[in-house]
């Protein structure tokens, strides 16, 4: 599998014999997040071994505050923002930008034949837009569009309303459409 292309098909669950010691509640987070977050700090990073040593960490952290994470208004906004700022922390390590847009272009461009190459030299300023997009409309649009999650799915990973992801849907594909000078069609963002 190339760098471009990431498939945590062989998804660490926790083992059996850590979960017998793990709160249940812990180890049902982490089997029903691990694979998500995964593709996320993958897209973000550029490479599988850096997103599994970053969600790694997410989940260490998390079961360390375990017990404070569930008190927080929202378990997933709290873990969310957790992933968010270790994807950050990794970034600033490495001295790199967010790779999101050599990681999804190369990706999409392994998915395609010669005759779409064109239309792909064109995602290629998509990706540079989303990429400039605000923090909370870049993951929305990375997390239902890029990475397939239906609204419902990313507001619960967020920890955000289903209405919320799709007032950032709207205000991202305004912005988009601005930035890219296509027209913006209002109501598209409904099959979401």
């Amino acid at each position: 599998m190339s760098e471009g292309e990431f498939d945590p098909s062989g998804d660490q669950t926790v083992s059996s014999e850590l979960a017998g010691v793990l709160p249940v509640e812990f180890t049902a987070f982490h089997s029903q997040q691990h694979r998500a977050y995964l593709r996320y700090a993958h897209l973000q990073l550029g490479n599988a071994k850096d997103a599994e040593e970053v969600v790694d960490d997410v989940f260490t952290f998390l079961l360390k505050v375990w017990r404070q994470a569930l008190k927080e208004a929202s378990l997933h906004g709290f873990a969310w923002a957790v992933l968010r700022e270790h994807v950050e922390r990794r970034l600033a390590a490495l001295g790199r930008q967010v790779a999101m847009v050599e990681t999804a272009w190369f990706s999409a461009l392994r998915r395609s034949s010669r005759e779409r190459l064109e239309l792909l030299e064109s995602k290629l300023g998509l990706y540079a837009a989303i990429a400039e997009l605000s923090e909370r409309q870049y993951d929305v649009v990375l997390l239902a569009f890029l990475l397939g999650n239906d609204s419902d799915t990313v507001a619960r990973m967020m920890g955000i309303s289903p209405a919320t992801v799709r007032s950032h849907v709207r205000g991202a594909r305004r912005t988009l459409s601005r930035k890219l000078g296509v027209d913006w069609i209002p109501g598209e963002e409904k099959d979401q």
